[in-house]
């Protein structure tokens, strides 16, 4: 075989031989791989694009992290569609191709594609309306940490553990979540400590307020409170009420305080109680004599 022949042959085979047709449109490896490179490029061209709206645009507004991320991730979209779209017409692919592809893409949708399509539309909101932004402490279910990502169809946060949890968008709106970060950044902690019956009602209560004062992450306005609030089993119940200014370092101020309570009451002689029961013990001889 000489090397013209091998030269047609390569050609037969990238530019005319199709691959398969559609709506007798055939698709050669060529018009394949244009379509294809389109798409890369733009992608690498909205990669380009938005470091350049990022850096150039974004920044003389002083924007927070989370619309700025919004806004980043339309642009992302919005160029990725039309890059989408250009590549199916250079094959030959008109918009009726395409809405016969919808209509399947609806038919798979009826046949199991609720959750994907929930979790789209679900993300598309969530950019939109904002109830969640990047760096927000949420807790949703048994995962409590900071928004990392919020793509089209998952979010993920990290815990505080440094663990990434993947979460569809869906749970988000679905479930009810605690924003941490929504408005007000300060919240209220209640921290409950127990004392032995006959202890210093008043004593135990300025040890509290004490305490409360000692830690470093507690506010000083709005004023830190202690409450008598029950007669418990085995000991009298009272809770520091404490203002912080931010969630993130609740753990740290409950663990200081804590710290601080237990130097406190050592110091003072207050005893915390553990729980008692009285256990009354039978034997078989005093059954009988009953």
């Amino acid at each position: 075989m000489t090397i013209d022949e091998i030269m047609s042959l390569l050609y037969n085979w990238w530019a005319i031989n199709p691959l398969f047709t559609i709506e007798d449109r055939s698709i050669t490896i060529s018009t394949l791989f244009i379509s294809v490179l389109i798409i890369v490029l733009t992608l690498v061209f909205s990669k380009l694009l938005q470091r350049v709206v990022k850096g150039r645009l974004l920044a003389r507004f002083r924007l927070d992290a989370g619309l700025e991320y919004a806004l980043l991730r339309m642009l992302h979209y919005t160029i990725l569609g039309f890059g989408i779209y250009v590549a199916l017409t250079s094959i030959g692919l008109n918009l009726g191709a395409l809405a016969g592809f919808l209509a399947l893409l609806g038919v798979g949708i009826g046949f199991g594609l609720q959750n994907l399509t929930s979790n789209f539309i679900s993300g598309i909101i969530l950019l939109f309306e904002r109830p969640v932004k990047i760096g927000d402490r949420i807790t949703v279910q048994d995962v409590w940490g900071d928004v990392e990502k919020i793509n089209l169809r998952t979010t993920v946060v990290n815990t505080v553990d440094n663990v990434s949890i993947i979460i569809p968008n869906s749970k988000l709106l679905e479930d009810n979540l605690v924003n941490w970060s929504y408005g007000d950044l300060r919240i209220r902690i209640h921290v409950p400590v127990g004392v032995a019956y006959g202890s210093n009602v008043d004593l135990v209560t300025r040890l509290l307020l004490e305490a409360a004062k000692g830690c470093n992450h507690v506010l000083v306005e709005p004023k830190s409170q202690v409450w008598f609030t029950e007669f418990g089993d085995s000991s009298l119940n009272f809770e520091i009420v404490c203002w912080l200014p931010d969630s993130k370092v609740k753990p740290i101020a409950i663990d200081e305080m804590n710290r601080a309570i237990d130097r406190l009451f050592r110091a003072n002689k207050v005893e915390i109680p553990f729980p008692q029961r009285d256990l009354h013990i039978r034997s078989d001889a005093t059954r009988n004599k009953e």
